[in-house]
This record gives C-alpha cells, structure tokens and sequence, in this order.
C-alpha cells in the first residue's frame, strides 16, 4: 500500500511546454476505447522485460503496453520524479516509469484499464483481469457501465450547479474521466484526481497539462488516508472546501477491507464539505453468484487491493447523511440512463447512487 511521500510534485503551473508533447502522444496513443491493437510483430525488448511498444500476444511479466517513446519521455521535466539514472537507463525503457513502481503486482487502475480496453497496463494487470473474466465474463461489461454510470452522474451533478470535483482511486484519467465530463457543462470546473499508484500520477499529469493549472491537480495520494488527501496542499489549491464539492468514489469502495472501514472514510470526507455536496458511489456486489463472484475475487488475491463485495443494506449505509437521488441505489445501467435500457442489465453485478449531504 503505498502512502504520500513528503515531496509533492510541483503544481501544473511549474510543469514546462514540453510535457503538452508527451500528453498529445498519450492522448493519441491509448486514451481512447477500442485503440489497443497490437501489432503481432514481436518487438525489441531490453532485458528488463519492458517493451516500448504493445505486444499483447505473449509479451514478458513486467511488460507496459502503449509506451511513450524515447522521445517522448526525455521530454519530461527534471522537476517529476520518473527519470531513471542516465548511466543506468536503457533506450528501450521508457524513462518515464517510476522507479517506485511495482510491476510484479497488479493494481486495481491498471486492471481497469485493460478491461477498459486501454494500453497502459502490466503483464501482471492483464493476467489478474483474465483471471476475473473467466469467471465472470460480463466483467468488460461492469467496467463500461461502471464509467457510463459515473459520466451520467457527473453530468447531472454540473448541471444542477456544482462546479468542483474530487475524483478519489481516479485510476488513468482517459477519455471521458471526470474532469473531462464536467468541463463538457462548465468549461471551469475544478478536479483533483487522486490515486495512489505512480503510474497514474505520472500519465495524469501529463494528459492534463493542457488544461487550466489553476483548476486540475493530481494527487499522489492513498484514499484509505482520508485525512492525509483532504490536508494535500494541491489539493487545497484547487478546490474550495467551503462551497459543494462532488466527491466521486467510483468502483474503488469495494478494494476497502472491512477492517480499513469504508463507512468511516467515506464519513471523513463528507465531514469536509458542505451541505450540497454531493456522493457518488458506485459498488460490486455478488449478483446473487456467490461461489461465481469468489472465484473471480481470488483474481485480486495478489494485487495491490484485494477486491471485497458488499450487500445492498452495506452499500446503502455508506450514504449515511446523505439524501439519496432517485432512482435511489440501483444497478449501474438503471441510473437514469441516457437511453435504451440494456436486456442483460441483470448481469451487470453491482449498485449505484448519487447521494446529496444534508
């Protein structure tokens, strides 16, 4: 589990020109659903196993697909901490991967991104979600109406006049991210992003540096920690927690172990904003396939969250203080959609809801 370290990285107003180059390639690269084809070509690698480009077809443990290229990733400011030591770098990997970074393990962004059908995973993260899918195979599924679900309700929250936005375990902030959907209502709005992996930092980063400085921040910081997040000092710059904010927990309740006390984090930072702001939760359960949903969760067994499923009346409570817009907690397709009503909504494990503090 990783915790906030002491340096924090320098406000987007220090990051240089130079970083809006590496953010066009993301951008262009893997940002978007459906851009992960491979070329079957078997790439260079250097002998750490990391590629710089995708290779999906048996690639090494420790593979990142969708690699910035060499180029690319010099053009990073000294002032990030992803450089590898020059004497120790190798062309073929890209510089801007923390060295902190633990690819032997999955994490819970990065799985997500696979399913999501991006490119910026590991080896370890596709393996952990083909686990999952085996058993659950309409888990591509989830992950799509999990994101349907959070843009709808972003939507709906700028619309009805919030303007600030905390994206917590806001995993690669890709094509249609929360910051991304509000802005589409109020190109003004303010989100911080905060994630705990140093991937996401990085790769945030970058994907935001063309916005307003002023309004974006990503924060390197551990949900779990709520007080360490709410107390970050970027945090603080971006938003102002005596007017509604819209705090979105999005699909990363259910990594929360029972000891850790999601009921008591998600209080902490209620307890921060004021009234009208607002929750948004959205939550895996067990479909009514217990033996199917435990077989999946021993996909998680060696990630970097183990991934816990929740009763309706548990994920209910976590609204607590708050009044539940309607429909009130349901599947994530049934959340006001935007049109037809999927036929196998059933199949989509998990609930859903928008809660408004009192």
């Amino acid at each position: 589990m990783s915790d906030k370290g002491s340096n924090h990285p320098p406000p987007f107003g220090a990051v240089s020109d130079t970083l809006l180059g590496v953010a066009d390639e993301l951008d262009q690269s893997s940002m978007e659903p459906g851009r992960n084809e491979v070329n079957q070509t078997p790439k260079a690698r250097s002998d750490s196993g990391i590629s710089t480009e995708a290779d999906l077809s048996g690639a090494p443990s420790g593979t990142l697909s969708g690699a910035v290229s060499p180029a690319a990733s010099a053009a990073l400011p000294a002032a990030l901490p992803v450089a590898l030591p020059a004497a120790e770098s190798d062309p073929l990997i890209p510089d801007w991967i923390p060295p902190e970074l633990d690819t032997t393990r999955a994490h819970p962004a990065r799985i997500y991104e696979y399913l999501l059908r991006g490119m910026h995973y590991f080896d370890v993260d596709r393996e952990a979600a083909e686990t999952a899918l085996r058993h659950v195979p309409q888990g591509r599924a989830m992950v799509h109406e999990n994101r349907a679900f959070q843009a709808r309700a972003v939507r709906h929250l700028a619309r009805s006049g919030i303007t600030q936005f905390l994206d917590l375990g806001s995993g690669l902030p890709g094509t249609g991210n929360v910051g991304e959907t509000a802005r589409t209502i109020h190109p003004e709005a303010r989100i911080v992003f905060v994630d705990y992996d140093p991937m996401v930092a990085v790769h945030g980063r970058a994907l935001m540096a063309g916005t307003n400085p002023a309004h974006t921040a990503v924060v390197m910081a551990d949900l779990r920690r709520p007080t360490e997040v709410l107390a970050d000092p970027e945090l603080r710059r971006v938003l102002d927690l005596t007017k509604p904010v819209a705090i979105v927990m999005a699909a990363v309740l259910h990594f929360i172990s029972p000891e850790e006390d999601p009921h008591a984090i998600v209080r902490t930072f209620l307890n921060a904003v004021p009234t009208g702001s607002a929750l948004v939760i959205s939550h895996m359960t067990d479909g009514g396939h217990p033996t199917q949903a435990a077989a999946a969760q021993k996909a998680w067994a060696r990630a970097t969250s183990n991934l816990y499923v929740r009763t309706d009346e548990q994920i209910k409570a976590l609204f607590q203080g708050t009044t539940l817009l309607d429909p009130g907690l349901v599947p994530r397709p049934l959340w006001r959609p935007d049109g037809e009503i999927r036929e196998d909504w059933k199949e989509i494990w998990g609930l859903a809801g928008v809660g408004i503090k009192r």
